[in-house]
Order: C-alpha cells, then structure tokens, then sequence
C-alpha cells in the first residue's frame, strides 16, 4: 500500500470512530455481536461487581484460602512479564508484591481453572451475552496479580478479550489494527529475565515480533506514519468489564 493510501485510511479511519463506548448495564448477545462485527471495544461500568469475588477478595482471603498451593509468578527489575517463572505460594507473592518497588505478573494458560482453581467458585462461569452470542464458552480464564509497577508490552492477541476487574484499578492503552504502520513492529532475538535479574538470550534463539514504537514516548522509534496513531485511553477500576477486539 502507497504512503498516501495508508495515510487516508489511518486517517479516514479515525474520522469515523471515535473514543471508547462506555456503558452501564451489559449489552445484549446481538449488541454485543455489533461490536466484534466493527473490531470495536467498550467498557461496561460496573459490570461485574455483583460477582462473589468483588465481596471476597481481599489480602487475607486470597492467603485463606490458597494458602500453600504453588504459584507461578513472574518478577523482573522493569514489570514486563517476559521472565523465568518461579513457584512460590500465594502468601510470599503478596508479600513481596506489597514490600518491593519491583514489577512483577501472574502467569496465564487458563489458570483459574488450573492452579487458582480454590478462587473459581468466587466468579460467574462465563460472560453470559459473550458465550450466548458467540456459541461457545471462554477458551481461557486467567488471573493476573501484580502491584502498581506492572506493564504489559504493546502487543496484539488474535481473539477476543474480556477484562474483568476486581481489586484496584489498571490503565489500559488502545490501537486498533489499523495502527499497524504506526508501531514499527520488528524481529528481535528472544531474551528473558534469568533468577539474578539478567537478560539472557533464549535457547535455541528463535526472532521474536515486537512493537518497539511506544504511544508514550511518540518520538522515538517513530515510523512515518506514528503520528497518525490515536491511543484510546480507558482505566478499569473495580466492577470494571472492557472488552478488547482481536487484534487490538
């Protein structure tokens, strides 16, 4: 595609969508079905905090009722999540969360219905208007922890998200796929964060895809087409639901 094509669709594209569509009671399964039609997010306010979980859960209950059941948990010197992953129970990961300046993720791979299984009864089994109109249930259903330095690298999954939060607050930015141009997605080698918090490349070494175009720094690693990008802005707080498009 031309230059100029790919700047009159960036461009035409922005002019026809606008921000986040917040609502405040969960769409129908064909609303909701419009929405993945047009690849469009939207946050539901409030939509799950009449979930058990929103009543339960606290520092002490988590420690409760996981109590020695390993966990896997990610703990790197700059939140991203790409580290080796260590098993330790529920009660030192919190711990360390609250005490470290640190960043640190949970793991993922359908987890509430693996290692986090004791908390499962505390969610609805499914989005309901998500499974009805979609025919099927959730593939996954993961929890992440992590304290105030967690960060999640620009990145891209190939289907459809529903966020669901229940304690604190995270911030969430926005590209949709039309964006591509605009992020400079590259190959790099492969590394992780090795148990002494020092990069070591994988092996075998395999070429990793990576944006390495960052929205909050829109002046280095620019392409020509980076300020073009319009970030979507949306923070989820608790009882918070947002709904994230493939490919976002």
């Amino acid at each position: 595609m031309s230059k100029d094509a790919t700047e009159d669709m960036l461009v035409t594209y922005h002019e026809l969508n606008g921000d986040i569509e917040e609502l405040y009671e969960d769409p129908s399964p064909l609303d909701f079905m419009r929405f993945v039609a047009r690849n469009r997010p939207f946050v539901v306010r409030g939509g799950c905090s009449t979930w058990p979980a929103m009543r339960k859960w606290n520092v002490a209950y988590l420690k409760e009722t996981m109590r020695d059941i390993p966990i896997k948990v990610a703990i790197t010197p700059c939140g991203s999540v790409s580290s080796i992953h260590r098993l330790i129970s529920i009660t030192r990961a919190l711990n360390v969360f609250k005490a470290m300046p640190t960043q640190r993720s949970e793991t993922q791979n359908d987890n509430l219905r693996g290692e986090y299984m004791s908390l499962h009864k505390d969610l609805e089994p499914d989005i309901r208007f998500a499974s009805i109109a979609l025919q099927r249930g959730p593939d996954a259903i993961n929890l992440w922890i992590g304290n105030s330095h967690s960060t999640t690298a620009l990145h891209r999954d190939n289907y459809e998200n529903i966020y669901c939060q229940i304690l604190g607050s995270k911030e969430f930015v926005l590209l949709p796929p039309v964006e591509t141009a605009c992020v400079n997605e590259q190959f790099l080698p492969g590394a992780t964060y090795s148990n002494t918090m020092e990069v070591t490349l994988d092996d075998p070494l395999v070429q990793v895809p990576c944006a390495i175009w960052d929205p909050d720094g829109p002046h280095e690693n620019s392409t020509e087409f980076s300020h073009l990008s319009r970030p979507i802005r949306v923070t989820a707080g608790p009882g918070d639901m947002l709904y994230l498009p493939a490919c976002w």
